[in-house]
Parts: C-alpha cells; structure tokens; sequence
C-alpha cells in the first residue's frame, strides 16, 4: 500500500502541463500519440488548436482606436497579441487615380481589398503566419510587408471594420470607439500635416468632402454592431481595464464556453489534473479511481451549488457582531441517470443534508440512448431546482432523453443544472442547442468521440470501473 500511495502522489506532482483537453504538446495532445485519435468523429478534432480571440476596434478617423489598441495590449503582457490594421489593406492607386488622387475617397469601403483582408486573417486564425501589406500614404502603394506570427489575440483595427457582414462575423468582441467630432478634426490635423506632410487647406477640403460624409453614411451606422462603445477613446482607462478584465476571463476559457454561455468548465488546477490524470489511466487500481473520481465528483458539486439562487441573510456570530451572507437554496435535489449517475450522489449528499434524489435508468446502446426504461422522481420535482447528475457526457442522447422526462414533469428547463465530470464537444453542442436556459457544469472537455461512440481520450466505462464490475 506505501508503495502505491507513494506512485499516486508522485502522479499528482508530476502533472505540470497543460491544464485543459486539447491542447498541443511537441505534436501530441496531454500526451496521446496522434494515432490513437485517427478514429475520432469530434468536428473538432480536424481542428483541435485553439482558435485566437479577436477583437474589431471601429470608430472614425483619428478618434483613438490605435491609442486604444496599444493600451489593451501594455495590458495583455501574458499573452501573445498582434495588430492588423486595415490601412494596410487599401488598394494601391493606378496611374490614373495618382493624378487624381485629391478626389480619391480614402474613407469608403470599396477604397479596402477586404477579400486579402479576410484571407489574412482566416490563415491567422487557422496557426498560420501571414504576410500583411505596409501601405505607403505617399506614393498611395503597398510596396512591402511585414511578417505576422498566430497569436493567442488579434486586434483588428480600422473605420470600417463593422461594415462587412464577412469582416464582423470574424470577431469575437467588438468595440467602437467614440470620439467627439472636433476633437477628431482637430487630430487629424495634427497627423496628417506632421506625417503625411499635407498642408491644412487639403486636409480640410478633404475632411468636408470625404471624411465627414463617409463617418455619416458609413462609420457612424456600423455603432449598433459594437459591443463595447468607449467614449473619449485611449483617456477612458477604466472602459479598457474592464475589457482586458473579460478578455483575460475568455482566454482562459475552452472554446465551446465562448458559444454557449449556459456551458461551464470549473478552472483547472495542478490538482486538479492530476486527478484526472490517475483515473484516465488504464493501470489505476478501483480503490485509487473511486478515491479520486470522488475528490472530482465533490469539486464539480460544488460549483454547479454555486450557480443555484441564493437570498441575502444576516447572522449573529458568537462574537456579537452582524454578518451579512446569503442563505442557500431551499428547494433543491438530485437526480442520478443509472447507474453511473450513482457515483456522483455520495458528493452530493455530503454538501447537501438530507437531499432528495431521483433516479433514471435509459438503456443505450450504440449511439441510440433513446430508451426511457425506469423513472422514480420527488413528486414536488416541478417546484425544485434539479441537480442532473451523470459523470460522462457522450453523444448527449442520454442527457436529451433524461432533460425532457425532467419538463415533461414540469421542471422549468432554466432549473435544471447537469453535472459531469468529462464532456465530448457532441454532446455540449446537442444538450447546449436543445436547452439553451439549462447549464452544464464539467470538470474538462474532451477530443472527442470515435467510430463506436465512445469519449476520447475518456477513462472507460465509468461504472463498471467505479463500482468494480469490470473485474474478470
């Protein structure tokens, strides 16, 4: 036994990589060779690297969207960023547009090759490196480049990012930056006289004939698009801090919970992957799987308690002093699928005293887990808030079949919290589409599922491991 505790914890210790499923190490995914996914039928297993999360920063010229975008990024110091700017994607001018370029209208849309725009950023967001044009506001040409690697965040920058359907469907955050018109007058001004060598007559018959009308017919429309609208530009620094706050929240984020609001993935901790890391192994004794399947079960329990509604309390405390806290939800229990789901009461038990638990039984088989067999549930269900509980979520047949027993009992669909401990993404985005009022909490995200529908890389037949009916 000292030898085996010893093995456990020198396990646990040693768990130092990565912290979610999916991630790429030196071409192998948490240590899987990748032949053993070739049998994988995950639509995200042709695509497995983790997309970049990127940001279209819009609003009228010289209104403070680079400003912006350069504090954002001082900010995001931990993390890989990169600026495309959509000045760099203007045409080039012909010989007959150089000899008239005054009456050239730099500030519509179809003065942008938005086509090697999105071809840019597609290879971007695909891992792949990308050469951006420079463009040369003197000769009005892109005669160079400059190398731009993948990154973990894009920022996007230009006046007329939110104008292409195509260019927005590509954000995932958009921001407009709103600046008073005098003010951005008057920076141009400065900018395009010290930069760009103009005198001020041109640039203000060119702000009146061009940049003016091109802010009201094709700038100024595109702010009901933004998400964020940040007033004064780069000087509002508590608008940016709160972004960088919900960028460094997504990133931390697996993909599906970026989709699906109701999908929640308790944070990842050396402990944490550790303990998955002992009960995926084929070679982990029951004793060592139950012990910390268990430990798993109870984290899981515990936050999906925390998504419950909760009243505000005050309390004496031995001291005599006034506490204010909440008071737990009332109306609560359980329902375990069977038998799996079974594992998972003990834990939920021991957080909540004298819980009620319900049981189902679906018979599955294949793919199919459409089988209604045996239901046993509290006759006040309708009036609770349910606790779903099934350790592995599949193709998400079982789960549709258990969820819609549950409303048809007249549990309001917004009550219902499933808890898991590993979710493939089929099953996310059947349960996620179907019940989008419904939340799941898991502890990790899988590759996937194979050619028999089982989860991978996953950790077996859960209940057969768990209550040891897997032995010859």
């Amino acid at each position: 036994m000292g030898s085996t505790s010893k093995s456990v914890v020198d396990m646990i210790e040693a768990s130092s990589k990565v912290h979610y499923s999916g991630f790429h190490m030196n071409g192998h995914i948490n240590g899987v060779e990748p032949s053993v996914l070739q049998g994988t039928t995950s639509p995200a297993s042709p695509d497995i690297q983790r997309q970049p999360f990127v940001i279209g920063v819009a609003g009228g010229a010289a209104s403070g969207k680079t400003s912006v975008c350069d504090l954002i990024i001082q900010q995001l110091h931990d993390q890989r960023v990169v600026l495309v700017n959509q000045d760099s994607f203007y045409h080039s001018l012909t010989e007959e547009e150089l000899a008239r370029v005054h009456e050239y209208n730099f500030d519509h849309p179809d003065a942008f090759d938005t086509d090697h725009l999105l071809s840019c950023m597609e290879k971007l967001r695909q891992g792949q490196a990308v050469d951006i044009p420079k463009y040369d506001f003197k000769t009005y040409k892109s005669s160079v480049s400059r190398r731009v690697n993948p990154s973990d965040v894009i920022l996007l920058e230009g006046i007329l990012l939110f104008h292409d359907p195509r260019v927005r469907g590509l954000m995932n955050m958009k921001i407009f930056v709103d600046t008073d018109a005098d003010v951005r007058l008057a920076r141009r001004i400065k900018r395009d006289t010290s930069q760009n060598d103009r005198d001020i007559g041109t640039v203000l018959d060119q702000y009146s004939k061009f940049v003016k009308p091109a802010f009201d017919d094709f700038i100024l429309p595109t702010k009901k698009y933004a998400d964020i609208i940040i007033p004064r530009g780069g000087d509002n620094h508590v608008a940016i801090d709160l972004i960088v706050q919900h960028i460094c929240t997504k990133l931390g984020q697996h993909d599906l919970c970026k989709i699906y609001p109701n999908l929640y993935v308790i944070q990842s901790t050396f402990q944490i992957r550790g303990m998955h890391t002992l009960i995926r192994d084929s070679q982990t004794t029951k004793h060592d799987f139950v012990f910390y399947s268990d430990r798993l079960i109870r984290l899981v329990v515990e936050h999906g308690l925390g998504h419950l509604p909760f009243s505000e309390m005050q309390v004496i405390t031995p001291t005599g002093s006034v506490y204010s806290g909440v008071d737990f939800c009332k109306r609560l229990c359980g329902v375990s699928v069977i038998r799996s789901g079974e594992s998972m009461e003990n834990a939920l038990r021991a957080c909540c005293k004298g819980i009620k638990i319900g049981k189902i039984l679906i018979h599955r088989e294949g793919d199919n887990g459409q089988q209604l067999v045996y239901e046993k549930l509290p006759n006040d269900i309708s009036e609770r808030h349910v606790l779903l509980l099934d350790p592995i979520l599949g193709t998400g047949n079982s789960a549709v079949q258990a969820i819609k027993l549950l409303i048809s009992k007249g549990v309001p669909e917004g009550n219902i919290i499933f808890l898991n401990l590993i979710s493939a993404p089929q099953g996310v985005h059947v349960v996620c589409k179907k019940f989008p009022r419904l939340k799941i909490v898991t502890s990790e995200i899988e590759h996937g599922l194979n050619e028999e529908f089982r989860v991978i890389p996953g950790m077996g037949e859960f209940g057969d491991r768990y209550f040891g009916t897997d032995d010859d």
